[in-house]
């Protein structure tokens, strides 16, 4: 699109939201969004103290040898199927949990190639390169070509969108600004946005706002609470947001396991991947 002072969609309000329900008369869908990142040990990590960045790297490291798979167990044992937001880059430096992921029939969206280097970062004249190889490597890694995008940092730059549909991609988490899906226009292409979050988001509540585990855990029961009583009226959708090398670490894990076992002691919850999310979505109003 080109620079614009609004995105390309119309301004909705909390009283325009759309009347429907998910699948099974859900009034809520649930969507976990595990972010599985590479970072390579030779390159800068964003925020980082030069390279090699030891600290930095080895947490990083530590969540895509131990706490993955945590979190993977924790997830299924609750019933959720993750939808991943996936650095093509671990399909080839890590591709024990590409097939663990396929085991669980989980969804992988792409994801950049690496967290070391955002959209917005790299040349212009690379972007649709980039986002064209990230998708083709997770789709020979997985056998399945992804149909979501959250970028890195969640940046795009102003010919981001046009690029996503290009790649054929269905939907986009950047926009993290709804308790719905809604259409993005793009001349006379569509691409859905699907909610995400920067709360219930355990990169920003540990680093950034030095949550504790215990205020984690609580913070995903109050967003669940009001989302639950406001979606007795109209659907809506929340995202859990997660990072391995955070939530998979063992003094944080059981946080995770009491909110979903919370969430799951309630009628009319949908645990879904951001594909279902999204086709229900379309088809019953995605014309509105």
């Amino acid at each position: 699109m080109e620079p614009q002072r609004y995105g390309p969609f119309p301004y909705r309000t909390a009283r325009d939201l759309l009347s429907f329900r998910w699948p099974g008369d859900a009034r809520l869908a649930v969507w976990v969004i595990p972010n599985i990142e590479f970072f390579p040990l030779d390159e800068p990590i964003p925020g980082g103290r030069g390279v090699p960045d030891l600290n930095a790297w080895s947490k990083r490291d530590y969540g895509n040898r131990i706490g993955v798979f945590r979190l993977m167990d924790t997830l299924a044992r609750f019933g959720f199927k993750g939808t991943v937001a996936l650095n093509s880059d671990i399909c080839a430096a890590h591709p024990q949990i590409i097939s663990e992921a396929m085991r669980l029939d989980w969804e992988l969206m792409g994801h950049c190639e690496t967290n070391a280097r955002a959209l917005n970062t790299i040349p212009e004249d690379d972007e649709a390169a980039v986002i064209s190889n990230v998708v083709a490597t997770i789709e020979r890694a997985s056998g399945a070509r992804p149909r979501g995008w959250l970028g890195a940092g969640l940046q795009e730059t102003w010919r981001t969108l046009e690029h996503l549909c290009d790649a054929g991609l269905d939907y986009v988490a950047d926009w993290a600004n709804d308790d719905q899906p809604y259409m993005m226009y793009l001349g006379d292409r569509r691409l859905v946005s699907i909610p995400y979050t920067l709360e219930i988001n355990d990169r920003p509540a540990f680093e950034r706002y030095y949550r504790s585990s215990a205020e984690f855990e609580q913070m995903i029961r109050d967003q669940f609470d009001v989302l639950y009583r406001e979606s007795e009226r109209v659907a809506k959708v929340m995202a859990i947001a997660l990072h391995p090398f955070l939530i998979g670490v063992p003094h944080r894990i059981g946080a995770l396991e009491n909110a979903l076992d919370y969430i799951r002691g309630h009628d009319g919850v949908w645990a879904a991947t951001g594909s279902e999310i999204v086709d229900h979505f379309v088809a019953v109003a995605g014309d509105d």
